[in-house]
């Protein structure tokens, strides 16, 4: 069945959005300003302060879920159903597992390419799949362990292009390997967050804007607060603002002030979040999850192009195996093969079924034509 123009408009600010995301904040970290009280120019290296921004992102689903319920009732027949009495704080474990995974990731997406950063991330399928098996009950079928040996083939291979194009790139050998382990690890926490969501708040059917929404709150309170004695930690030389302290948010904004365009790339990635959470809830309810899912790899492609194009990196075409064997390892953990297979074994039994008719056929007409 075609896709109408509304499914087209969804798969598209999908893609879009979900691109523009990692691409502002890879754009934001590229800037150099002047910081506060004359310090000299330095790198934009402010992952807590973007992760901040992140959140307000998602509590800004929130809004966006109160909007369409008013809506919503406002008709003569209200199709959204309401959620069963919960408490907002069963969102306060997963909104702190993604405040430490987000935070973690933007740490690491300073220290290597926008591209590694979203291949690397489909490694979350390996640590879902066997927290969920030893905290969730879950039995995976075969094609999902398989999946997930695919996916560890195919992050050994991008792991191998970073190391590679490490030497013509900005970013030091020690510098690419520990942004690449930072964001592996991030996964663990993520697939921990995943996992906890649907144990303790799936459960109660609560929409997946309010869902993100709450998510986002508690993550934009709790982090937004943490600045302030992060503002005081020293962190030496894995800081990058003058101060060398885990976050200087002040240094941000006067880095801000002498370089306007970093505010747009953080307006763009804080919007983006929202649109992309918006426009994935609705693909998978106006079309499918199967397609959600491909649209979520695709963006890798997306963010790879443009990053080429602007020459944020270098060709290396062990990128493009890696990111072919991390995308079959991604089809065969969600089951992608499943409608191939059946769509093969249709046309083979169509097929036979015309040959028998054919047999059939050429029998019938020699029997006739010995007669």
């Amino acid at each position: 069945m075609a896709w109408s123009r509304y499914q087209l408009g969804l798969a598209a600010l999908m893609l879009l959005t979900g691109s523009i995301n990692t691409l502002a904040a890879k754009w934001a970290d590229n800037f150099s300003a002047a910081g506060c009280g004359g310090t000299e120019e330095h790198s934009f290296q402010h992952p807590f302060l973007q992760a901040v921004g992140m959140f307000l992102g998602e509590f800004s689903c929130l809004a966006v879920f109160y909007l369409l319920l008013w809506r919503d009732r406002r008709r003569p027949e209200p199709s959204m159903a309401p959620s069963q009495p919960f408490s907002p704080l069963l969102f306060l474990p997963p909104a702190l597992c993604d405040m430490t995974g987000t935070s973690i990731m933007y740490v690491a997406l300073n220290m290597t390419s926008a591209s590694s950063f979203q291949m690397l991330r489909g490694s979350v399928i390996i640590f879902t799949g066997l927290l969920s098996v030893a905290f969730l009950g879950r039995k995976l079928e075969l094609s999902q362990w398989l999946g997930i040996l695919v996916t560890i083939v195919g992050l050994v291979v991008v792991g191998l292009a970073d190391l590679h194009s490490s030497h013509d790139q900005k970013h030091k050998l020690s510098e690419v390997i520990t942004g690449d382990l930072l964001i592996i690890m991030a996964q663990v926490i993520v697939a921990i967050q995943m996992v906890l969501e649907e144990k303790f708040v799936y459960k109660h059917d609560v929409h997946p804007l309010r869902a993100v929404g709450t998510e986002g709150f508690f993550g934009f309170i709790i982090l937004a607060l943490l600045l302030v004695p992060m503002y005081y930690i020293p962190a030496g030389s894995f800081s990058g603002n003058p101060r060398q302290v885990l976050e200087d948010a002040l240094d941000a904004f006067c880095q801000i002030g002498w370089q306007p365009l970093i505010a747009l790339a953080l307006l763009g990635n804080i919007s983006s979040i929202a649109f992309f959470n918006f426009a994935g809830i609705s693909v998978t309810k106006e079309i499918s999850a199967t397609t959600r899912m491909v649209l979520d790899s695709l963006r890798t492609v997306v963010i790879w192009a443009v990053s080429l194009a602007l020459g944020w990196e270098l060709f290396h075409g062990l990128q493009i195996l890696g990111f072919a064997i991390l995308l079959m390892g991604a089809a065969l953990y969600n089951g992608l093969h499943r409608p191939v297979l059946a769509r093969l074994a249709r046309s083979r039994a169509d097929g036979s079924e015309a040959e028998r008719e054919g047999l059939l056929h050429a029998e019938n007409t020699a029997i006739n034509s010995e007669r």
